[in-house]
C-alpha cells in the first residue's frame, strides 16, 4: 500500500508528519531534530508519498494531536487508521493501547493480559516497539514491570516518552492551559509544571543547596509552580508576545483574539501569509497599535522569507543562538527572548538580569535596600546555574509574597 498523501505540522513537540491512505492514517512520524529529518524518515517509511493537502478525517487527526500535545483535552481514538501493512497480533495490541486515556499507563504485562496471552509482554513490546501510529496508539503510555519507563522508538527515545507522559499527566491532574495569561508573563499554577525538559523537583533541591538565601525564599513560596505556553508555531507565540507588550493581560488577550478572529478558518492560528494578506485598516480596527502593526509585518515577512526558525529547528538551539535570531525582528528584544525560552520552550537556565520584577525580588531575597547592579545579579546568580529559571521564578514570586504580606 503506497500512501495518497502526507503532510508536516508544527505542534508542541516539535514539526511531526502524518501520511494517510484510502483507509485513514498511515503513519504518524514524530520530530527529528530538523524538519528535513522529519521529512526524510517520513518518505523513507512511506516511499511514494506525496505532500498534499489532508483529507477532513486526517486534518481532524492533525488538529486533535497538536491540541493534545499542548495539553488540552483530545480523544484520538476514534482517528481512522490505515492498518493494512500491520500484522495481526499488532493490530490487536494497537486496539488495546488505543484505550487507555491520557494520563493513565499500563504495562505491556497488563496488555498481554487483556489479549488473554499472559506470557505474550515480550511480543507486545516488540509491536509497540514498531508502532506506525505513535501519539494515535499511545505507546507512550505502556510501561516496563515494576512501572520502568521501558524503550521508545521515535526520536529522543525515552526523554521524548516521558515528555508525552508530563504532557498528559499535567491535563489529567487538571493543571491550567495555555491562554489564560500574558505570553510570556511570569505566571503561577500550583498545579504543576507541564512538560519541562528537566526535573523541577530535582532543580529546586538543587538551589537549595547552592544557595542558604534563595533557599530561605523557597520554604516561604512554597512548591516550584511555574507552567509552560505551548504553542503550535514559533512565530504565532511571536506575534502574541509583540500583542501583549506593555499592556495588561485583559487587554491585550481582547485585542489579540480579534486579531485571530481576523482568520477564522486559521484553527491552529493564522499564519506569516494570512498575516501580510490582512490590510492595515484591518488589523489597526482590531486594536493594533502602530508600532506593533510594523513589528507584526516583519515578524511575518522574515518567517515567511525563511529567516526566522521553525519550532522545531528552536528545540535544537541554544539559547544565545535563539536570542540573536529572534532580536533580529523589530519589537523582539533580549527580555521577550528570554521569556520565550522560559515560558515556551521550558528551558532550565535563564536568568532575565534586566526585568524589573526579577531585580525586586532580588532586593526582597536578599534583604537589600536598593535594587541590585546587572553585574550582582549575575555574580550571584552564577550560583544558580543550571536551573536559573528556577530561581527566577522564585524571585518573582518574593515580590507577590512581599506584597500579600
Amino acid at each position: 500500500m503506497t500512501a495518497l498523501g502526507f503532510l508536516l505540522f508544527d505542534t508542541a513537540i516539535g514539526r511531526c508528519g502524518i501520511a494517510w491512505g484510502a483507509r485513514g492514517v498511515a503513519l504518524l512520524q514524530l520530530p527529528e531534530g530538523r524538519e528535513e529529518g522529519t521529512r526524510a524518515r517520513l518518505l523513507e517509511r512511506m516511499p511514494g508519498a506525496l505532500e498534499a493537502p489532508p483529507p477532513p478525517d486526517v486534518q481532524r487527526a492533525v488538529d486533535g494531536i497538536a491540541a493534545l500535545l499542548r495539553g488540552e483535552a483530545s480523544d484520538l481514538s476514534g482517528v481512522p487508521l490505515d492498518m493494512e501493512r500491520v500484522p495481526p497480533f499488532h493490530r490487536r495490541v494497537y486496539e488495546v493501547a488505543r484505550t487507555i486515556p491520557p494520563g493513565a499507563t499500563l504495562s505491556y504485562g497488563d496488555i498481554a493480559a487483556r489479549l488473554g496471552s499472559v506470557g505474550s509482554a515480550r511480543a507486545v513490546g516488540q509491536a509497540l516497539g514498531r508502532n506506525p501510529f505513535a501519539i494515535l496508539v499511545p505507546c507512550h503510555r505502556v510501561l516496563a514491570a515494576g512501572g520502568k519507563v521501558g524503550g521508545f522508538s521515535a526520536n529522543g527515545g525515552v526523554t521524548t516518552k516521558l515528555r508525552l507522559l508530563e504532557i498528559e499527566r499535567a491535563r489529567a491532574a487538571g493543571a491550567p492551559q495555555a491562554g489564560g495569561g500574558a505570553a510570556g508573563a511570569p505566571q503561577d499554577d500550583s498545579g504543576g509544571g507541564g512538560a519541562f525538559g528537566f526535573d523541577p523537583a530535582a532543580a529546586v533541591e538543587r538551589l537549595r543547596a547552592s544557595d542558604a538565601a534563595l533557599g530561605r525564599l523557597i520554604d516561604r513560596v512554597g512548591p516550584f509552580g511555574m507552567r509552560l505556553d505551548r504553542t503550535s508555531s514559533l512565530f504565532l507565540a511571536l506575534a502574541e508576545s509583540i500583542v501583549y507588550q506593555q499592556l495588561t493581560g485583559k487587554a491585550a488577550a481582547t485585542i489579540f483574539a480579534r486579531v485571530r478572529a481576523l482568520f477564522p478558518r486559521a484553527h491552529e492560528g493564522f499564519t506569516p501569509e494570512q498575516l501580510l494578506r490582512a490590510s492595515d485598516e484591518e488589523l489597526r480596527a482590531a486594536g493594533l497599535s502602530r508600532a506593533k502593526l510594523l513589528s507584526l509585518r516583519d515578524l511575518a515577512r522574515r518567517a515567511q522569507d525563511g529567516e526566522l526558525p521553525t519550532l522545531a529547528e528552536v528545540h535544537a538551539m541554544e539559547d544565545e543562538a535563539i536570542i540573536e535570531r529572534l532580536t533580529q525582528v523589530r519589537g523582539i528584544g533580549r527580555w521577550t527572548a528570554e521569556m520565550l525560552l522560559m515560558f515556551r520552550l521550558g528551558r532550565p537556565d535563564v536568568l532575565p538580569v534586566d526585568d524589573y520584577g526579577i531585580r525586586k525580588g532580588f532586593a526582597i531575597a536578599f534583604k537589600q535596600r536598593d535594587l541590585p547592579a546587572r553585574k550582582d545579579l549575575e555574580r550571584r546568580g552564577a550560583r544558580w546555574r543550571p536551573y536559573r529559571t528556577v530561581a527566577s521564578w522564585y524571585l518573582w514570586r518574593a515580590v507577590d509574597v512581599a506584597r500579600e504580606g
